[in-house]
């Protein structure tokens, strides 16, 4: 994935150990046949980089052209690595870990970004910052640049659905040209290699701790004659897919939170007796549905923290103050125990109310259900507990 370095980059012929030393700004595009924008993309990055004195170079990580793409970046001084594993994220990655720079600015090679703002985003990276975000919503974006789809609803959702999920602070998360710490983002263990790999990088950052900054930048039409390489709709839910795998609680812990309440509140409602809603009749039958919807609620509480102390454990997400808390004082040893309580005391209450004797299912239904709906809940902290113990295993 690291990619085979085909040709040599823009300065002379130093040895490569000692460029790596004195390299400042390494500009990373990812590239699969643009060669009708690259030459452009290529002349803006250098001429910026020699207006402002910045040491640096030019790496185009070619995803597979076929059209010419690696001579055109060869000659305009370029260099060039090869990255065979398809993808827009792979290319990057690939880029990435060639780079030499100590700061690394990627762009996409469609002409679309405006490589002419890259002082922009140094000057926020030598203040401190480890990753550096554009902005095109309040760069501005340029009429055709976008399509209204992009514009007033796929962007601004996925942006405020990473913002409500993991509290970070960028507003476009899309934002194709960017600028971050090379070192910063290694340690994030990129692995995505789609689209959703911009989502990736901010998401991390964000649940990692890193500075995060935003600058303006500007979106015009890209120069290509053919369709671009995003699938809207593919895309966008890869987006959206990737975010709530990384957030349990908006996957697991809320919904089921709230089918668990909307269940409790039916039980306590229909325990008593039948229910009439205008001309229609609660019985029984809507009390098993209320205990059903506690059960699937409550199991997808359980995937909520069986997700969460996994992606600890895979080193995906940093393990919380609180969690730790958790791991010393939540044993399997107390979900044994919770779960056997919960799972036989209703169950053999119900039928010592009837002096354990045959059960008339028209009355004690109402109380049959739930029981029977404790000794679920109660098998499932069990094997949740051995299975979250099996995990700690792992993580110690």
């Amino acid at each position: 994935m690291n990619g085979t370095i085909l040709a040599a980059g823009i300065a002379a012929k130093p040895n490569p150990a000692q460029c790596a030393q004195h390299i400042q700004l390494s500009v990373l595009m990812p590239c699969l046949n643009e060669a009708e924008t690259l030459r452009l993309c290529i002349e803006t990055a250098r001429h910026t980089l020699q207006e402002h004195s910045v040491h640096g170079e030019v790496i185009v990580a070619d995803n597979g052209s076929s059209d010419g793409c690696r001579d055109i970046a060869a000659r305009m001084g370029a260099r060039v690595v090869s990255v065979e594993q398809s993808g827009y994220g792979s290319a990057l990655l690939g880029g990435i870990a060639a780079a030499r720079g100590k700061y690394v600015v990627m762009g996409d090679a469609d002409g679309s970004y405006d490589f002419s703002h890259i002082p922009r985003f140094l000057e926020k990276l030598d203040q401190g910052y480890d990753l550096v975000m554009g902005n095109r919503f309040k760069g501005g974006i340029l009429p055709g640049a976008m399509p209204a789809l992009h514009r007033y609803l796929g962007n601004p959702v996925l942006s405020a659905i990473g913002r409500l999920f993991f509290k970070s602070p960028v507003g476009d998360f899309h934002c194709g040209l960017r600028a971050f710490r090379r070192e910063a983002i290694l340690a994030l263990d990129l692995k995505t290699t789609g689209m959703e790999f911009a989502s990736e990088m901010v998401v991390k950052a964000t649940l990692h701790g890193l500075r995060i900054a935003e600058v303006p930048t500007t979106l015009r039409p890209d120069g290509r004659s053919r369709p671009p390489h995003l699938r809207s709709w593919r895309d966008g839910w890869r987006h959206l897919r990737f975010m709530l795998l990384f957030c349990p609680r908006w996957l697991f812990l809320y919904p089921g939170l709230a089918l668990m309440f909307v269940g409790l509140v039916l039980l306590a409602w229909l325990l008593p007796g039948l229910r009439a809603v205008g001309a229609v009749t609660l019985d029984v039958h809507t009390l098993l549905y209320a205990t059903a919807a506690v059960l699937v609620g409550f199991q997808a509480v359980l995937f909520s923290v069986i997700s969460k102390v996994f992606a600890m454990t895979a080193g995906l997400v940093p393990t919380t103050p609180r969690w730790r808390w958790l791991f010393r004082h939540v044993t399997l040893e107390a979900g044994l125990l919770v779960g056997g309580l919960l799972g036989s005391c209703l169950a053999v209450g119900v039928w010592g109310s009837g002096s354990f004797g045959p059960i008339e299912p028209a009355t004690m239904l109402r109380l049959v259900v739930p029981s029977a709906g404790a000794i679920v809940l109660g098998c499932q902290v069990l094997l949740s507990s051995f299975f979250l113990s099996m995990l700690r295993l792992a993580r110690r």
